[in-house]
């Protein structure tokens, strides 16, 4: 099987007047379907860059990259945002959910870049919405919920173009200890039960225990990896 994920030497230098910073530097990586992956390091370390690289929203300075398939080079700045709306769910810290819709009404937005019915976007939703556990919190907004649930939308949100990868940005930094427990059960089913890859950004060890690999960048290097 292929893998989802291949970098090889990949490098990422940014200029910033007349200095060159590299976020990356010559980075080799290979993940495969359905692994659970978390990416650690301290601020600066090159994550969220990575995780930028993998989705299409940055390019490498130089080296490959290959995506569920797709050589991210050859493609057009247009042809890359429809990849990601096909291949990649998003989760980040801050929800990024719309406060005058329902939990429901968020869950389909992003379905609207994809050639969907109105009814056809409405089971998606659903369905995304009753695999994270809301099925009873479809018509609140976002005002209604807890913190732990609204993350939860944002879940559901990704996962309902059925993602080959699941990209998670600090999912957690922003939750109680109790809802971030429930969050990273919930990531953890997703992994084991419906086989779905991912790979999470944090600097809390207890959510990097979920995961079955754990990844370590500092100063853009790829320093330690470690297997469960």
């Amino acid at each position: 099987m292929d893998p989802i994920v291949e970098l090889e030497d990949v490098t990422r230098i940014y200029r910033k007047g007349d200095s060159e910073i590299a976020s990356l530097n010559h980075v080799t990586l290979r993940i495969e379907p359905g692994e659970f992956i978390a990416l650690m390091g301290p601020s600066g370390s090159g994550k969220t860059t990575l995780l930028n690289l993998l989705a299409g929203l940055d390019s490498p300075t130089s080296g490959k990259i290959r995506v569920c398939g797709q050589d991210l080079a050859e493609h057009s700045a247009r042809e890359l945002a429809r990849w990601r709306a096909d291949h990649i769910g998003f989760v980040f810290q801050s929800f990024n959910l719309l406060p005058v819709l329902t939990a429901r009404q968020n869950v389909e937005l992003p379905l609207t870049l994809q050639s969907l019915s109105r009814d056809e976007r409405r089971a998606h939703a659903e369905a995304a919405l009753r695999v994270v556990g809301l099925e009873d919190r479809m018509d609140h907004r976002p005002s209604e919920m807890s913190g732990g649930q609204e993350q939860r939308v944002a879940i559901a949100r990704a996962l309902a173009c059925d993602p080959m990868l699941l990209v998670a940005d600090e999912p957690t930094g922003d939750l109680d200890a109790k809802s971030a427990q429930e969050v990273m059960q919930l990531m953890k089913r997703l992994n084991e039960g419906f086989g779905k890859t991912i790979i999470i950004v944090t600097h809390d060890p207890h959510v990097a225990e979920f995961a079955r690999r754990e990844l370590h960048l500092e100063k853009g290097v790829l320093h330690m990896e470690r297997r469960r």
